[in-house]
């Protein structure tokens, strides 16, 4: 009984590890700088790729997504800030990934009060595994005075 009892709590212990996020995601809008501020806090031992990777290797890159306002014009492409570039254990090659923190930002010039709304897709990998690919949706709502 106590050798069923000790299964079973271990086998709930590894589902609740999987399921906690590890990445939490916030955003806003900085007006003096009229851009989008898109900030990933990344779970101890975590990491996400960059926009950038070596494509043959396999991972998905971060990526954002902004979906369509008139309202809104973006200036080039979201930056992102310097990342590691390590060997990477999961995909066997170099990568450029982000540990603890990446903040992301994306210039844009708005006419009027209005919302982005946008998706962000990333993949989490630890040095062991990685999870499946996540869609995250934001709205970002834009108060012009």
């Amino acid at each position: 009984m106590l050798k069923s009892f000790f299964l079973f709590f271990l086998i709930s212990l590894s589902f609740e590890s999987y399921s906690q996020e590890k990445v939490l995601w916030s955003y806003h809008y900085d007006e003096t700088n009229e851009e989008l501020v898109l900030d990933a806090q990344i779970a101890d031992g975590w990491h996400i790729y960059s926009q950038v990777i070596n494509e043959g290797i396999g991972p998905i890159p971060t990526s954002f997504t902004y979906f369509e306002n008139s309202d809104v014009k973006l200036i080039g492409k979201t930056i992102e800030p310097e990342s590691i570039r390590e060997y990477d254990e999961n995909f066997e090659g170099e990568l450029n990934f982000f540990k603890e923190n990446a903040t992301f930002k994306q210039k844009m010039k708005v006419s009027t009060s209005t919302s982005v709304k946008g998706v962000i897709t990333y993949m989490t990998c630890n040095d062991t595994m990685c999870l499946p690919p996540k869609d995250v949706e934001f709205v970002i709502t834009i108060n012009k005075l």
